[in-house]
């Protein structure tokens, strides 16, 4: 039997957002048939094929993407609305799907969400943490979490943080041996251990700002690395200088293990924001998990 339309597209958002017909067909509890059956049915009603299948992957073709990015805020949409009207208004239930950068656990996903799964057992929360940047819409979550200069200028903005200060910190063995930076051009003589960006593959300039003067200086160093922790630890021990925001580095700070150089030039930023697209409506979830997060967070 034919799937309407609404429902083949229910499908293949699922199929899209999990790149995976089975996972989709344990999501929507069908069998993986019936999921790649759907599929077909509408991308033969369309004249075009939307999803490139091979026996390890699935992923979207161009038409697929547009498919995507159309018409996947729209279907949240009217489930949300469907959702509302038929939940128990005492009881909040559905799904909440969030794109974080691990630099925000600490700081947001720690503090707020086992309050609120524990307010709201009903819900289920899908947190996938990544660094590079994610296009929340194509891949199908409800919202995102980063720096606001990250965030696309047509989402809505939430603020969850303070500012964040970021800060260049070594070791105490380290600074014995190679002398402590006193402008931010001392770095070229220094050991420099390097982020490098998720996205795309290039390492960070370290930036930093006196008064109106900013600077963005490349580095150099024994290591590159796409994990904040990892580079930490090897500062700690000694190996060369990083630039972290200053929650990261607050433990080893906390013990003398690292100290802040070039705190005069330390840049601050105004924080971390949550988003989502301003063309649909936030969902139930997501209205609960903001109010909660703007009740625990202190955002001063």
């Amino acid at each position: 039997m034919a799937l309407t339309p609404l429902n083949a597209l229910s499908v293949f958002v699922t199929v899209a957002r999990r790149r995976s017909f089975t996972q989709a067909a344990k999501e929507l509890g069908v069998s993986s048939s019936a999921v790649s059956q759907a599929v077909r049915q509408l991308e033969e009603k369309l004249g075009r094929a939307l999803l490139a299948r091979t026996t390890r992957s699935v992923s979207l073709t161009e038409a697929g993407r547009r498919l995507m990015e159309d018409a996947a805020p729209g279907l949240q949409s009217a489930l949300a609305a469907l959702e509302h009207l038929s939940a128990d208004t005492t009881q909040l239930t559905g799904s909440l799907r969030l794109s974080v950068p691990a630099f925000s656990l600490p700081l947001v996903i720690d503090p707020v969400l086992a309050k609120f799964l524990e307010l709201h057992p009903h819900v289920h929360v899908d947190v996938s943490v990544q660094d590079r940047f994610v296009n929340i819409v194509e891949e199908g979550f409800d919202a995102g979490i980063r720096l606001s200069e990250a965030v696309e200028r047509d989402m809505v903005q939430v603020r969850l943080t303070p500012a964040i200060r970021f800060l260049v910190v070594g070791a105490p063995s380290y600074l014995e041996r190679h002398g402590t930076p006193r402008r931010p051009k001392d770095l070229a003589h220094h050991a420099c251990l390097g982020y490098r960006s998720p996205s795309t593959g290039l390492p960070y300039h370290w930036e930093f700002e006196q008064g109106r003067r900013e600077l963005s200086v490349p580095v150099k160093g024994p290591l590159t690395s796409d994990h904040a922790p990892l580079v930490l630890s090897m500062a700690a021990a000694g190996l060369g200088l990083a630039y972290v925001a200053e929650h990261q580095a607050a433990p080893w700070l906390r013990t003398g293990a690292l100290r802040p150089v070039l705190e005069d030039w330390a840049p601050i930023v105004p924080g971390l924001f949550l988003y989502f697209p301003n063309r649909t409506r936030a969902s139930r979830p997501l209205r609960a998990f903001i109010d909660m997060a703007r009740d625990i967070l202190p955002r001063r």
